[in-house]
């Protein structure tokens, strides 16, 4: 557990590795082809006891690497250990989504892996044997999830444009698929999928531009032999974003998501929603019997001057550099008792990082400001470690801000220069690149990270992974290389070289 004085610390690049071995096992134009091969998706195991030592898988087309990470207190040691490793021995696979159950009666961890040959193929982690396969998807599966209620329930999005809910439970193993959405829900490729922390949600996004919600009934506790079929969504909208969706999710009741040529990360809510209220039948679901709507909700059915929209746009954090690229997913953390963070990386080597929890204590800090700036009688506020002050310099000592080789905040700290300082005492500079980070009053502003890391090379960031006590956070990208992001080590100077912040 951290000490409070670093609850606010954001992670620090700590390790690396490249994993190759998939060049020699895959096709010849494959072979031919280094750059596309990479790791797609990396997940924690979720059902470690507190303080173990977490364990996090990686997917890559035709390999899932499982790794322990331990802390050190020797900076030149790899925290990062291979514990298991997993070859995908079918000829058509190639895979690039995983997710973490465990076997209920022996408490084995189960590692869920799919790709575009359409199967999930559930290995046993400790042995590295294949346990089961699930079929019943009529295209390639691009990402997974397990319900944070029942480590048995797991939901797959596929390019045959349905979400698959399948139980892993003994009692559905003639009949895994316990509910299928699908219907009149998308039209296009899936990409992402996301279930609510109660397990009574998903969330679907993908090509077609749309972003779904679908409230599950209840699952079925016994043997089916069919699974129930979702036609509707209960929210369904085209209008968050304006290109393909490729990663979407909750944060409590609201939503986070990203699209294509954005270069922004969304958070918005959909309005009347609310997880403490019953859940909607699925006869309460809206129809498309009018296509012209670009959004419709059960939340919302009909709008009104108190409720003017389905839902509502709160903030857009910045993410640049991402081009052309899709299929790049962020990860928010979000543990009770700890500070929110949002983790995400570019097409441009760059990893950055959003902690929630600023966002409210810098609008205390404005405010209480301005109040004694008014009052004179009243104490100066306290200002937060990490709000540093950007002091002005001439432009032949720009040099002398930077420090080749190790991370840092977006900011540099300094004394406030007298030169340009305003009534709330610190220079325009420092307050207007607060300001870009921290202040939430514009909906549609974009947000700038509060912390972001540049590694040397190429590098294409697919996904994100957290630790459940937050201490690790794992990077996956192109190439099969991993990056390794700790806080609160031991060693605070240890640092990764060929890592540089801004």
């Amino acid at each position: 557990m951290p000490a409070e004085s670093a609850e606010w610390d954001l992670p620090k690049l700590r390790a690396s590795f490249i994993f190759q071995d998939d060049y020699k096992y895959l096709a010849s134009e494959d072979q031919q082809a280094q750059g596309e091969i990479e790791f797609f998706d990396v997940k924690f195991y979720p059902y470690s006891p507190i303080g173990s030592s977490p364990v996090f898988a990686a997917a890559s087309k035709k390999h899932i690497v499982v790794c322990r990470l331990s802390p050190t207190t020797d900076k030149d040691t790899n925290p990062c250990e291979i514990i298991q490793l997993i070859r995908d021995d079918d000829e058509n696979a190639s895979n690039c989504a995983c997710c973490w159950s465990k076997d209920p009666e022996t408490e084995d961890p189960w590692l869920c892996v799919a790709g575009n040959d359409a199967k999930v193929k559930v290995y046993n982690a400790r042995t590295g044997k294949l346990a089961r396969t699930l079929v019943g998807h009529g295209g390639g599966i691009n990402d997974l999830a397990t319900s944070p209620d029942n480590p048995q329930i797991v939901a797959s999005a596929s390019d045959d444009t349905t979400v698959r809910i399948w139980s892993l439970a003994a009692v559905h193993a003639q009949q895994p698929c316990v509910c299928l959405l699908g219907g009149e829900g998308h039209v296009w490729d899936l990409l992402s999928v996301a279930f609510h922390d109660t397990g009574r949600y998903v969330l679907s996004a993908g090509h077609d531009q749309v972003i779904n919600l679908w409230a599950l009934p209840e699952l079925p506790s016994e043997h089916v032999d069919v699974p129930t079929i979702i036609h509707y969504p209960h929210f369904s909208s085209s209008e968050v974003h304006s290109g393909l969706v490729d990663c979407v999710a909750f944060f409590g009741d609201l939503i986070l998501s990203r699209a294509c040529h954005e270069d922004a990360i969304v958070l918005w809510r959909i309005e009347g929603f609310s997880s403490e209220d019953p859940v909607l039948s699925p006869a309460e679901a809206p129809t498309t019997y009018d296509p012209s709507k670009q959004t419709r909700s059960a939340y919302t059915p009909t709008l009104s001057p108190d409720r003017p929209a389905h839902f509502t746009r709160l903030l857009q954090f910045h993410t640049p550099d991402c081009g052309v690229q899709f299929f790049m997913r962020f990860c928010m953390y979000h543990a009770p008792g700890k500070h929110p963070i949002l983790a995400f990386a570019n097409a441009k080597s760059r990893t950055m990082f959003w902690d929630l929890a600023r966002f409210p204590l810098y609008n205390r800090y404005m405010s209480e400001l301005k109040e004694a700036q008014k009052d004179k009688a009243l104490p100066p506020p306290q200002k937060p470690s990490w709000l540093l002050v950007k002091k002005n310099k001439k432009p032949d000592s720009a040099a002398n801000l930077r420090n080749a080789g190790a991370d840092k905040d977006s900011m540099v700290s300094a004394s406030p220069d007298p030169e340009g300082v305003t009534t709330l005492g610190h220079n325009q500079k420092t307050l207007a690149e607060w300001a870009e980070m921290y202040d939430t009053s514009n909906s549609h502003g974009l947000i700038k990270p509060h912390k972001s890391v540049a590694i040397d090379g190429a590098f294409v960031g697919r996904q994100v992974g957290w630790s459940p006590e937050g201490e690790w956070c794992v990077v996956v990208g192109n190439n099969n290389r991993a990056l390794i992001y700790q806080r609160w080590a031991k060693d605070a100077k240890a640092s990764t070289p060929g890592a540089s912040g801004a």
